[in-house]
């Protein structure tokens, strides 16, 4: 079944889109503090990211979190359209399944793009995270499925994959969910707001490109808020 099922049509289809999933962790370990400061963060990402009139109709912006369960906490939208989001922090880590979600949610969005002629950038999934998955270990069943599906789509480029641990995350495990070519970055103390920040000026740039034009987004400058790993 769709994940999408029900779901509007795409707005602004005269627009090209960014479709981004962002995951985000909220699982028992983040509460206080971090899930606070990554609510404020994603805040300042829809506020900054929304003034630009481009970026506000072209990223195309769903939030899945992982904490206990997978949720889909907001379907895709114009990130103009959203408002603030309150996270809750609970239970473990189901990073796999959050992992797969994210990559069928893009490949069933881009399809309708296709439906309604809306061009389409180069999609992001953009993984946050303070722990390890527990839904899957080095080498078992559900680690090579979700792994190898997550690494050829990279190659393939079907998606842009970011990963950032915060606090107690397992850097080494992060690295080997990444694959080589695409190393994670550790977020420095609670600089969520700096992150959520670099992250909209990086949408910003894609969204005001021409389609197909390659757009790297730049890595944080030293000591700004992340260390790659």
């Amino acid at each position: 079944m769709s994940v999408l099922a029900g779901e509007v049509d795409v707005a602004y289809p005269q627009q090209p889109h960014v479709p981004t999933v962002l995951l985000l962790d909220v699982s028992k370990s983040m509460q206080g503090e971090p899930i606070a400061a990554m609510s404020q963060g994603f805040l300042t990402f829809l506020q900054e990211t929304a003034r630009d009139p481009l970026a506000a109709k072209r990223v195309d912006l769903a939030v899945v979190t992982f904490g206990g369960a997978v949720t889909v906490a907001h379907s895709f939208a114009p990130v103009g359209a959203y408002s603030a989001m309150a996270f809750a922090a609970k239970g473990r880590t189901p990073m796999g399944e959050a992992i797969e979600l994210g990559m069928r949610m893009l490949e069933e969005r881009k399809a309708q793009y296709r439906s309604e002629g809306t061009d389409y950038y180069r999609p992001w999934l953009f993984l946050i995270t303070d722990g390890e998955p527990t839904d899957m270990a080095p080498g078992d069943e559900t680690w090579n499925r979700v792994t190898g599906a997550l690494q050829l789509g990279i190659r393939d480029r079907r998606f842009a994959f970011f990963a950032v641990g915060t606090g107690d995350a397992n850097m080494e495990t992060l690295e080997a969910i990444c694959g080589p070519e695409n190393p994670p970055l550790r977020l420095r103390g609670m600089a969520f707001r700096e992150l959520f920040f670099w992250l909209s000026c990086s949408q910003r740039q894609v969204s005001a490109s021409h389609v197909g034009e390659q757009v790297a987004p730049p890595l944080p400058a030293p000591g700004a808020w992340a260390d790659i790993s």
